[in-house]
């Protein structure tokens, strides 16, 4: 099936529905789709997009992304999100690794990208609010026949690899109709919902876990271009969502508003939350206000719907992940690939039509998270006598910062290039407003002087904000074991 039907249906049956409340106005099903069709014989008239071309995005949310992903969707091209926040070095690896021929550029991230126009070879950049709304209202609705979709990849989502390089997760048509039905399982979802989108779409948190479900059905999505505080506040109250996610350190901010005590949350089905170990303390929270928290499981691999709890679980099983989506199977294996009994700790592996079909153009990465067919996440977690599934730790080093991930490995190749340095280790430091954030073991070169305001500045430009580490701790030597490897754990230790 092509997704694209998805919002084709809607506007046959109910065409003025809105699909869309974004900055004031509203877009009718009829109109997403009128766009979505103009936006598709532009692709394939102007830029000559075909099956299989790449086609980036930069910029906030906004309905105009979704029209580019689903135009995308009825040519069988395959659409690239970038992550608004990231530092241009990393905007100018995503490009060229995937190979992206046309780039739609939000006004405000224009600057930065003519900066290295200069090293983005062939790739045609295009304002999205000047030019794509110009182009667009010259097409005619008009495009070719709709691609099958299927097994055809939809969506490069960038995640960073451990080796400190972003690695290109693809996903098909298949794997997003799939999470659709897991989401709309666990969230009981129907077209008179009013879906509130505040995450960031270049993730699939953001993306998939609610947005692209409810346009699947005809449900209306509120959408905001980022977080802001005061104005969830308003939506909360005024515009009466049913469903809507808040990572843990956003329920946490959101707590910590003046008027928590007073905020309506009557109309709210559930909030669902994940991306990192939710404390039972905010879920008590919020369910103390009626409200019940569902948990999701999974990555950017598995679309990313993989472990969750339904409303009704909610209540009897506060911190764990719940149990594998209706169109998913998970299990804990120790290292030799063997399941593990109830109560032991192993890893996490999962299998469903929602996995992701290797990263792009790593075949060897593919190889090492992909084996018969399970995606072995990395994550090391537990069954409980209920079967219930709860996530213990990780085996890969990765930081979660808010939502974000930070992976120590890109942060130590930026400070490997300091010969001031003799050895450097990065760890996560718990941190009660963002979970957790990136703390910098330095060992000096011998002779050398080296302040912490240095350390901190060699970060600067070459990285997004949000990874830059918040301290720097100076030690003698690094801990290693006997093969030479840093003692990570022995380094978090130290911070406690």
């Amino acid at each position: 099936m092509n997704i694209a039907r998805w919002v084709e249906r809607s506007a046959d049956l109910q065409a003025d529905r809105p699909a869309f409340i974004f900055e004031e106005g509203e877009t009718s099903y009829k109109n997403f789709n009128r766009r979505i069709r103009c936006a598709a014989a532009l692709l394939e008239q102007r830029f000559s997009i075909r099956q299989g071309d790449r086609v980036a995005f930069l910029g906030e949310n906004s309905p105009d992304m979704l029209v580019l992903l689903f135009a995308c969707a009825r040519l069988g091209a395959t659409f690239v999100p970038l992550n608004w926040r990231l530092a241009l070095p990393e905007h100018l690896y995503v490009l060229k690794n995937s190979g992206s021929t046309v780039l739609f550029c939000e006004r405000g991230f224009l600057e930065g990208i003519n900066s290295i126009k200069d090293c983005l070879n062939d790739i045609c950049i295009t304002s999205l609010e000047d030019q794509f709304e110009v182009l667009l209202e010259e097409m005619v609705d008009e495009p070719g026949e709709m691609h099958d979709g299927g097994s055809t990849p939809l969506l490069i989502v960038y995640t960073s690899g451990t080796t400190g390089q972003p690695k290109g997760a693809v996903l098909t048509h298949d794997a997003l109709v799939c999470n659709a039905e897991n989401s709309i399982s666990m969230h009981q979802m129907e077209p008179e919902d009013i879906i509130f989108t505040n995450l960031p779409m270049y993730h699939v948190g953001g993306l998939n876990i609610q947005t692209l479900p409810a346009l699947s059905i005809g449900a209306t999505v509120i959408l905001h271009r980022r977080f802001d505080l005061e104005e969830t506040v308003k939506v909360i109250n005024e515009s009466r969502p049913t469903l809507m996610i808040l990572v843990p350190a956003l329920m946490a901010a959101l707590m910590q508003h003046r008027t928590w005590s007073e905020l309506d949350f009557s109309s709210l089905r559930a909030i669902t939350t994940g991306s990192t170990v939710v404390p039972v303390s905010l879920i008590d929270a919020y369910q103390g206000r009626g409200v019940p928290v569902i948990q999701v499981y999974g990555s950017t691999e598995t679309s990313p719907i993989a472990i969750h709890q339904t409303i009704a679980e909610s209540w009897t099983s506060r911190g764990s992940a719940g149990t594998p989506a209706p169109l998913c199977d998970a299990k804990i294996v120790d290292a030799r690939g063997n399941t593990m009994g109830l109560e032991e700790k192993g890893e996490i592996v999962v299998r469903g039509a929602n996995l992701f079909t290797g990263y792009w153009d790593d075949p060897d990465g593919t190889a090492e998270v992909l084996k018969d067919g399970w995606f072995y996440t990395g994550d090391i977690g537990h069954r409980d006598q209920s079967g219930w599934y709860f996530i213990d730790d990780r085996i890969k080093d990765v930081i979660i910062s808010g939502s974000e991930n930070i992976y120590p490995a890109e942060l130590e190749r930026i400070l490997d290039l300091s010969s001031d340095l003799a050895e450097s280790a990065v760890v996560g430091r718990s941190d009660k407003k963002w979970g957790e954030v990136p703390v910098v073991f330095i060992v000096p070169a011998e002779g050398v002087s080296v302040t912490h305001d240095v350390i901190l500045g060699l970060f600067d430009g070459k990285i997004a904000r949000f990874k830059q580490p918040r301290d720097v701790i100076f030690v003698s030597k690094l801990p290693r074991n006997a093969m030479g490897k840093v003692l990570k754990f022995k380094l978090r230790e130290m911070l406690c």
